[in-house]
């Protein structure tokens, strides 16, 4: 179990321009963290740094970029070395969602999600942790996944395709990195209230429909902040926490799945069969291959 306390390190924070990156960003700064940031919007990145200067924090490199694409991610963390040499901590925050039945799903919608939910980490963690081994001071690595990198929710596919695979990566890090002193943590939050509610991205559904508008507000009312989502997740840092859970819902869904899995089987079918209420109307074609 590796603690890591972040006052005095240098954090890498991708998607720090809204939601919980964002959080985390302050949390971490208040922690007495030195940070660099990321995001793909330049606009809300900008004020993210000004807000964490306005508390008082320290930024020492921050550039907007698209983490799918690993020539950017490789020039960043290279301007990055130059200024901070290694760094201590990485988080990956960043991501997408895409959620949609398989007959509605083109492969871009699939490839999009995995880009950005699996090959930007991917993309980051290459680019950053080889030097923060060859350091030999240890430090941290944040994974954000999500409750569907852990269990089958309904109309996911393309997002636990992306979430499970980060889950993978993180669990064998997890042990590969043990010997060098660089903690794992890997987050998987259930409803958070960040902007992606408002943009995820619902394949062949109208939004606009009062049953999916219904939908979407009862996840919102029943989602944490992403200020206690940034908690959950310094606490696991600091604690040496491999899984952080953000709410307890997700916590005791997955002890009933491990535990009870003849429960957790009802569990799905029932959101299921809410999920097929919700579409139950005349559907888009699919898209095109």
């Amino acid at each position: 179990m590796t603690r890591t306390k972040l006052d005095g390190t240098t954090a890498v924070i991708t998607g720090a321009g809204s939601g919980i990156g964002r959080a985390t960003a302050l949390l971490a700064a208040a922690k007495g963290a030195r940070l660099v940031l990321t995001d793909v919007s330049a606009d809300t990145l900008a004020e993210t740094v000004r807000l964490v200067g306005q508390a008082g924090g320290t930024v020492m490199h921050h550039e907007a970029l698209d983490v799918r694409h690993v020539d950017a991610v490789d020039a960043f963390a290279a301007r990055t070395h130059e200024v901070t040499g290694p760094v201590d901590v990485v988080m990956n925050v960043a991501g997408i969602s895409t959620w949609g039945r398989i007959q509605d799903l083109s492969t871009e919608h699939w490839r999009r999600t995995v880009d950005i939910d699996l090959m930007g980490p991917i993309h980051v963690l290459s680019a950053f942790v080889p030097p923060m081994i060859e350091a030999r001071r240890g430090g941290h690595v944040v994974n954000v996944s999500s409750a569907a990198g852990l269990f089958g929710l309904p109309l996911h596919a393309p997002y636990s395709a992306a979430k499970f695979g980060l889950r993978g990566v993180s669990e064998v890090l997890r042990f590969d990195l043990a010997p060098y002193g660089i903690g794992v943590t890997l987050v998987v939050p259930g409803a958070v209230n960040t902007p992606l509610v408002g943009t995820v991205d619902i394949v062949g559904v109208d939004r606009d429909d009062p049953k999916v508008r219904k939908a979407v507000d009862s996840f919102a009312r029943h989602a944490v902040t992403p200020e206690k989502a940034a908690a959950a997740i310094v606490r696991g840092v600091e604690r040496g926490r491999y899984l952080v859970y953000t709410s307890q819902d997700i916590r005791a869904l997955h002890l009933t799945q491990r535990y009870a899995p003849f429960v957790y089987n009802i569990i799905m079918r029932v959101m299921n069969q809410q999920a097929r209420r919700v579409l139950k109307r005349k559907v888009a074609p699919p898209a095109d291959r």
